[in-house]
């Protein structure tokens, strides 16, 4: 008995039916097709996952199986490794083609991916992959590349008919056979100190940005607290593919003329470029997961202190502004750009640990983590490029200048909640008459700091720039700006 014909829309990091070019080829053809989503045991415990991770995206699945049920059809979610689902499938039904995005993942996703090409090829199957964004796969050269973008951006989107929907309803039996496990419960309960993922969520975000919170986001964007308002939001929409960059990109031109402050979405939009370039980036040498970009920079050993490590982690390290941050992530998985470069810096030079201590801490953190840019960041703000600048933060003067009157301060170290604004950036300075008064003991209610800013500061730049000196560092700094760069002689990389 022949198998029935079917083709497979696999979603992955692109949890939207909205300009889904995948969906929109696969509906194109008179094959019915299968909707799946696979909760990856391998991937769920790899190092840089977290609860937050899977709860946004389990959410945004729920938002999608709610959609489908006018149109009669389901998003079949498997909580199994993909290829033993792929083959039993493909014994009951004849596998034409998958759909499906390109994924700028991690090593293990990246793996998995070439075992099931390994698969289709086995199986005469087609693996029709949709580029992500603007990210080109296997670039020859970044000539013309930010010219591919904008062409990308303004192609139309691309929009799947309402109704008439030719999907696979799979018999009960089979499915509850490949499902695999439920859902761990953890990942279906609803955390209010996290945004909440799905499509409706990303365009409310993008709608109210765009119209009226964009006016304070040049001025606030460095600000830990204002930031948290009048920042955009949409990075974990982006990061899970509730919206499409194309979207976000033509939604806000096509508002650019209606604002008050066009420089801000002008600002705004610039950073939906810079956020494709550094996925391209990472596409292009993603072995920056685990080693310095350039080569130089394996050379430089530092001793591991768990001792340091922890309280970094736990917000304990008596620098007012880096706890305060490091908290706030923890608890809500949202800081701004300037607070994750400045926490890096702290940790990479301050405190004098690798950097690939701290990568995946803060991907769990992070409810945005997108590992194409996790990664050139962390390892830019590590000094370790060879072609950017190399940035120590004070975090005393950034929490002067961003944080004067401590209120981020004081809403997550309570503290200090009764330590004026003059004194809370440097707590470690009050006489013990000023420490009663304001209600702290310093060593005792808050930490000295565990570090002196300064003198390690000293010692870390000294020893960053000996290296980002010697041949070896300056040839791969050049290897760096020809493979990554249209234009050499532009050192924004």
């Amino acid at each position: 008995m022949s198998k029935a014909p079917i083709n497979l829309v696999w979603f992955k990091r692109d949890l939207r039916f909205t300009d889904h070019e995948p969906l929109y080829r696969a509906l194109e053809q008179d094959i019915p097709v299968l909707l799946v989503y696979f909760f990856e045991p391998s991937l769920i415990q790899y190092p840089d996952s977290d609860v937050r991770h899977w709860r946004f995206v389990y959410e945004s699945l729920t938002e999608m199986q709610g959609r489908l049920e006018d149109r009669n059809g389901t998003l079949y979610i498997f909580h199994q490794e993909v290829l033993p689902v792929l083959n039993a499938l493909n014994e009951h039904y004849s596998i034409q083609s998958i759909f499906s995005h390109e994924e700028i993942g991690n090593n293990l996703s990246y793996q998995r991916d070439k075992d099931v090409q390994v698969f289709c090829d086995l199986h005469q199957i087609q693996w029709k992959e949709t580029p992500s964004n603007g990210v080109i796969r296997k670039l020859d050269s970044r000539k013309n590349w930010q010219k591919r973008w904008e062409q990308i951006m303004n192609h139309p989107p691309y929009l799947v008919r309402e109704h008439n929907w030719n999907l696979v309803q799979l018999p009960n039996q089979l499915y509850h056979s490949l499902k695999g496990e439920e859902i761990p419960h953890e990942f279906t309960i609803r955390n209010t100190k996290f945004q909440e993922g799905g499509e409706y969520w990303a365009w409310k975000y993008l709608q109210s940005f765009v119209q009226t919170r964009h006016i304070h986001y040049s001025k606030s964007i460095s600000k830990p607290e204002a930031s948290r308002r009048a920042c955009s939001r949409i990075s974990p929409y982006l990061s899970y593919g509730n919206l499409s960059m194309r979207m976000v990109y033509t939604f806000t031109k096509q508002h650019y003329s209606q604002s008050s402050n066009r420089r801000s979405l002008q600002n705004f939009m610039s950073r939906l470029h810079w956020h494709c370039h550094f996925i391209q980036k990472f596409e292009d040498e993603c072995r920056m997961e685990f080693e310095a970009i350039n080569l130089a920079y394996q050379s430089l050993v530092k001793k591991r202190d768990n001792e340091l490590i922890k309280a970094w982690e736990q917000g304990q390290t008596g620098i007012p502004l880096v706890d305060a941050c490091m908290r706030c992530l923890v608890e809500t998985g949202y800081i701004n750009f300037r607070m994750r470069a400045m926490v890096v810096s702290f940790f990479v030079f301050n405190l004098w640990q690798d950097w690939r201590d701290l990568a995946h801490f803060l991907a769990r953190q992070f409810l945005d983590y997108e590992p194409g840019i996790h990664y050139p960041q962390i390892q830019m703000q590590a000094g370790i490029t060879g072609v950017n600048t190399i940035r120590i933060y004070n975090p005393i003067k950034n929490s002067m200048e961003h944080d004067p009157d401590g209120v981020f301060i004081k809403k997550w170290v309570p503290e200090l909640q009764h330590v004026p604004p003059s004194i809370i950036h440097e707590p470690w300075k009050m006489s013990e008459m000023e420490q009663k008064m304001y209600q702290v003991s310093i060593g005792h209610d808050y930490p000295l700091p565990i570090v002196d800013v300064e003198i390690s500061r000293k010692v870390a730049s000294d020893q960053v720039w000996a290296i980002r000196k010697t041949k070896v560092a300056r040839q791969e700094g050049a290897r760096i700006l020809q493979k990554h760069i249209n234009n050499p002689k532009n050192r924004k990389v």
